[in-house]
């Protein structure tokens, strides 16, 4: 939810900015047209940046890990009872 609000903020924030540019005249009437452009690459490599960050501080989590190895486990016993043949691994 906090990176809808950051978003939503950065969009309303250059919304504003492109249309104070548009209405002051300070850039050139042929590169306004670039700006919406521009913004959404700059949001586009945010994305990128934050899925990175994301991958990178990913944790690990090794009692998660037995116990789902554990379930597994369970689950194979349960279907070889009810009559599944599952292969072996």
């Amino acid at each position: 939810m906090k990176h809808i609000v950051k978003i939503l903020a950065l969009v309303v924030a250059i919304t504003v900015l492109w249309i104070g540019l548009l209405q002051t005249s300070v850039i050139p009437d042929s590169y306004t047209w670039l700006l919406p452009i521009y913004f959404v690459v700059s949001l586009g490599c945010y994305g990128l940046l934050m899925v990175g960050v994301g991958l990178m501080n990913f944790p690990t989590c090794p009692q998660e890990a037995l116990l789902l190895q554990k379930d597994i486990v369970e689950a194979k016993e349960y279907l070889k009872q009810k009559g599944v043949n599952l292969p072996l691994n």
